[in-house]
């Protein structure tokens, strides 16, 4: 097997040592040749103009690749390495503005498109949730997605700010009306938290959108719940978004809004593995702020989704080229 999309191995190189890249994979930009026969690329998108409180999720990619140098190449539950099933890369960062946010995620979809046109599916490390508009600008161009989303927030806010429409919580209301986001295709996993109003929800269960509050959650738990998001995105295309924050902050400090009361880690693992098999088209993983956890747990628990979602995207459905 050739070693142009293999993670570096602990001879001569042990996981301290090297540049960081994602999961140690070699970096390979989208003008490199070998591009052209990647199937996965783990890419970062350093941006968090949509932030509304907290700033920081900017540096969250390179702190997520500093800590991904943990993951092994082998997942014992699927009993499968993704390296084997996909050619994957660390493509680097897209191209932001951090001077003007409109620019920036027209950039960042510029980017998405040019994988998109290689027939690459991006795995995204944020940067805030803003960034999964830009993506799905490239990815859902065609027409509409399903999308499996664990969040403690929906993201379906209108406005910020007295008419501001472009913020982390905004994104997939942009997404539903821009016709990128199939709403009856929709499930968010772990919705909680105190509320600006009684009618926070309202527009997007009118709209179709499957809820799934926490207290759900914790009465019918994770078999379930992933039994119904299957059931929600069926065999389509599907989108895959997990913002750190619905993980419980016990976990997960690092992040802009956190929210008391969440899931575990390894509740969030044992979701994410029971979506094999769902045709994922691209996902993220958004909402790390160095800033606020300085330990680098946040990134860490990160990095363990990623993996488990390139699983997910290595072995579920979709055309591949020859693994070398």
């Amino acid at each position: 097997m050739s070693n142009d999309f293999q993670p570096l191995g602990l001879n001569p190189w042990p996981r301290f040592a090297s540049i960081a890249t994602f999961m140690r994979l070699p970096h390979i930009p989208l003008d490199d040749p070998r591009a052209k026969d990647l199937d996965i690329a783990l890419v970062g998108v350093p941006f968090d103009q949509g932030v509304t409180n907290r700033t920081g999720p900017r540096h969250g990619p390179r702190q997520i690749r500093e800590q991904s140098s943990i993951i092994r190449r082998f997942h014992r539950v699927h009993n499968l390495s993704p390296f084997e099933h996909a050619n994957c890369a660390d493509i680097g960062d897209t191209p932001v503005n951090p001077a003007d946010l409109h620019d920036a995620m027209d950039r960042i979809t510029g980017h998405i498109a040019k994988m998109k046109a290689m027939g690459i599916r991006p795995l995204s490390a944020g940067g805030d949730h803003l960034i999964s508009l830009p993506i799905l600008r490239a990815l859902a161009k065609d027409g509409p997605v399903g999308m499996v989303h664990f969040d403690s927030h929906t993201d379906l806010y209108d406005e910020y700010f007295g008419g501001f429409k472009y913020t982390h919580g905004t994104p997939f209301r942009r997404a539903i009306e821009e016709g990128l986001l199939d709403p009856k295709r929709i499930i968010q996993i772990g919705i909680r938290g105190t509320m600006y109003s009684s009618d926070d929800h309202q527009w997007g269960l009118d709209n179709g959108v499957r809820m799934v509050f926490i207290e759900e959650f914790f009465e019918k738990g994770a078999d379930a719940v992933i039994k119904e998001a299957r059931r929600v995105v069926g065999d389509g295309k599907t989108y895959l978004s997990f913002d750190v924050d619905g993980v419980d902050p016990t976990y997960t400090p690092g992040t802009g809004t956190p929210e008391i009361g969440g899931y575990t880690p390894a509740d969030a693992q044992r979701m994410l593995r029971g979506l094999l098999g769902v045709n994922f088209i691209g996902a993220d993983v958004v909402e790390v702020s160095p800033p606020f956890d300085a330990t680098g747990g946040t990134a860490l628990v990160a990095a363990n989704l990623m993996f488990e979602i390139l699983c997910l995207m290595a072995a579920g459905p979709g055309k591949r080229k020859a693994v070398r």
